[in-house]
């Protein structure tokens, strides 16, 4: 339910190529750093969110959802599940189209908010396994 195979495609082929990587940061070390490598190499624009606001991958960071100031089309969580229930809600607030929970992090009544509002969302999944699987 939380990661359906149809709703996984269309957010990664339809939704837009602009996506919001809450949590990316220039640590090389971390999950959002080599995710974000990935949706790049298969042409997403990356853009990082992240109280540092740093550049990463070439791209400006901002401090939060609501300083970027263009559209963002996917909002792609790397924050703990106690936190990401208000990052979905502000994905929705900024005119986002689909929220992605990576792996580990689950907030089912975000899920049915975010749903609610109109949005895609996949949650406890990373798009940087299911991208390549497109073929």
């Amino acid at each position: 339910m939380y990661a359906d195979p149809g709703i996984i495609r269309k957010i990664l082929t339809e939704s837009g190529d602009t996506w919001a990587v809450v949590g990316l940061s220039s640590n090389r070390s971390r999950a959002a750093y080599g995710v974000a490598e990935v949706l790049q190499r298969f042409g997403k624009r990356v853009v990082p969110v992240h109280p540092k606001a740093e550049t990463v991958h070439g791209e400006q960071g901002y401090p939060t959802l609501d300083a970027i100031p263009f559209p963002v089309d996917v909002v792609d969580v790397f924050v703990n599940s106690d936190l990401a229930g208000p990052v979905a809600d502000e994905a929705a607030a900024i005119g986002a189209k689909a929220v992605w929970f990576q792996l580990g992090v689950i907030d089912e009544a975000a899920y049915e908010r975010t749903r609610a509002s109109g949005l895609d969302m996949v949650m406890d999944r990373c798009p940087a396994i299911e991208i390549p699987r497109l073929g």
